[in-house]
């Protein structure tokens, strides 16, 4: 056999959950010349970005754009609304809902922890029933995770806001969207959240380095009592600033540039034929990993994420060194595995600008990777996901032709 090549050929195959791949029609928008970030120019990319933004969140409310990762905006959802020693009620859904609350702890906050096996998802019920006992509506905030990205489960938004209604509590609703917006059905406005944290590098297809609140009136009224420290983070600049296309500081122009064409593109699709694509490309994943005889680290079938698939190794296999062994051998990336189940499982990443050809090629590598790493497996997941993803086109086409 021929030593390995130091240089890899062909295009590496980013099967994180984020930051994903940025169409080239995106890095062309990025390479623009930069423009007066003061001038009417930009006053206009801004508004265009600023209201399209909206379109992604569905809401009619304002969008602040900030020029920081998710973990800004996690920030920023945080020092606005609440005060120290404010109590927060928070889901252990996984790694990203661990370090929000860590988060929220440093900040002088209190989050209170529902835990779980980080196998199943949120419990709904539990929710509702902490929100039923806290009769001096001590809590201020319910802070959940759309998409928590270390797991994959996906959380029923809607279904939270009735828990919250249903406990008839006031506290305001906080949901992380990060790894599902633009790739997952998302409704701020129907849902009745009032702080949803977005991020830029993984559904909008951009690079890391922008994220989002989009706010509700209830929020903005908390705001004006929030007595958290704030400067970088603070909505009131924003907000006024945006209103004439601009930003209290230098905010990142050439990522402005981005986000409008990954909004157009986005819409040329259209926004539910990108969530059917996440679903589809989601159940052939699952369909390949149950081929295999592996098991998905979610059992929830209720909470499957869209976006992204955690798989278990068998009992006495490091999944951090299949992930190296696959990196070395196929040229390509899977998600690192977190807490409790470090080393027992990786992820794959379907979302953001790919496609059916993408993804099999990707469970191709998958499957050989495995196999090369003494894995146990069974064959034929690839023809598994195929054989689902044939069948979806298959009747696309008849319907079509009907």
């Amino acid at each position: 056999m021929a030593k390995n090549s130091s240089r890899p050929v062909g295009r590496h195959f980013l099967q994180i959950p984020g930051p994903t791949t940025v169409p080239d029609r995106v890095q062309r928008a990025i390479s623009q010349p930069i423009i007066d970030h003061r001038g009417p120019e930009f006053a206009k990319l801004a508004k265009r970005a600023l209201d399209g933004i909206k379109t992604i969140f569905k809401t009619a409310n304002p969008v602040i754009i900030y020029t920081a990762t998710g973990t800004g905006a996690w920030e920023g959802a945080l020092v606005n609304t609440l005060s120290p020693g404010d109590k927060v009620l928070m889901f252990e859904t996984g790694q990203f809902a661990a370090l929000w609350k860590k988060m929220a702890e440093k900040l002088g906050i209190v989050p209170e922890f529902i835990a779980s096996d980080w196998r199943h998802g949120i419990d709904v019920k539990a929710l509702e029933a902490r929100l039923k006992e806290d009769k001096n509506k001590e809590i201020k905030a319910v802070c959940v995770l759309h998409n928590e990205t270390s797991t994959g489960a996906l959380t029923p938004i809607a279904d939270v806001r009735k828990a919250i209604d249903a406990a008839n509590h006031p506290a305001l609703l906080m949901v992380d969207t990060i790894s599902s917006l633009a790739s997952a059905d998302y409704r701020h406005d129907e849902w009745g959240v009032d702080v949803s944290v977005g991020g830029a590098q993984k559904g909008l297809m951009l690079p890391p380095g922008m994220s989002f609140n989009a706010v509700s009136d209830k929020a903005l009224a908390a705001n004006k009592t929030s007595k958290l420290p704030k400067s970088f983070y603070a909505w009131d600049e924003m907000l006024a600033m945006n209103k004439v296309g601009f930003f209290p500081y230098t905010p990142a122009t050439s990522m402005i540039q981005g986000l409008v064409v990954g909004i157009e593109m986005l819409h040329e699709e259209g926004l539910e034929n990108v969530f059917a694509r996440h679903e589809r490309l989601a159940e052939a994943t699952r369909r390949a990993v149950k081929a295999w005889g592996l098991e998905n680290l979610n059992k929830n079938d209720k909470q499957l994420s869209p976006t992204i698939t955690a798989i278990l190794l068998p009992e006495g296999h490091d999944a951090d060194k299949f992930r190296a062994l696959a990196l070395e051998q196929f040229n390509i990336s899977y998600g690192a595995s977190f807490g409790a189940y470090a080393g027992k499982y990786f992820r794959i990443g379907h979302l953001a600008d790919i496609n059916d050809g993408t993804l099999v090629g990707a469970l191709g590598i998958t499957e050989m990777a495995l196999q090369v790493a003494g894995i146990p497996i069974k064959k034929g997941g690839v023809q598994a996901a195929m054989d689902f993803l044939t069948s979806q086109h298959g009747a696309a086409a008849k319907q079509a032709a009907e």
